[in-house]
């Protein structure tokens, strides 16, 4: 279950354009350097999450090829407003699951299902044919720097954390 980092995307404000890279600093948890989530800019940033998740964002391609082909919706991986574009990898398998992006230490917090917002920034009607598809919300474990081209895999030799631990 390998796949590969497709693109990378921040912004540094909530609304604003996203920004493509070919490399992106992670931040144990934080975010990716500059990014709107990882400095408090976000649209959601004052919405905490149970849990966290907002360190980093994950689509699949195949998601966006999908919907492209079931629906006629162009929906590009910028638009799509989640940081990386994954291909080869089944991200929802990822939930509760620890993994990495590069040399960099992840850990799957949850869905990221589709919203209200993402609908009004793309005027396109992507929440219902995105619900359960919509990407995955993660937790950056360990600092590093993500490149374009980057295995996504799971983590061997690391487990993870337990509810009790409580995750952040």
């Amino acid at each position: 279950m390998a796949g590969r980092v497709e693109a990378i995307f921040i912004t540094t404000e909530a609304g604003a354009p996203m920004r493509a890279l070919v490399e992106a600093r992670a931040v144990a948890g934080s975010g990716l350097a500059g990014d709107r989530y990882q400095t408090g800019q976000g649209y959601y940033s004052t919405r905490p999450l149970p849990g966290g998740g907002r360190q980093l964002t994950l689509i699949e391609v195949e998601v966006l090829e999908a919907l492209r082909g079931e629906t006629g919706i162009d929906l590009g991986p910028s638009e799509a407003r989640r940081n990386l574009t994954t291909r080869g990898v089944r991200l929802n398998d990822l939930v509760g699951e620890r993994f990495t992006v590069g040399d960099v230490l992840c850990e799957g917090i949850r869905l990221c299902e589709p919203c209200h917002y993402l609908e009004e920034l793309t005027g396109k009607a992507v929440n219902a044919p995105l619900v359960h598809r919509g990407g995955l919300r993660a937790a950056i474990l360990t600092d590093g720097t993500i490149h374009v081209g980057d295995p996504v895999r799971p983590a061997a030799g690391h487990a993870a954390a337990s509810p009790a631990e409580g995750r952040a």
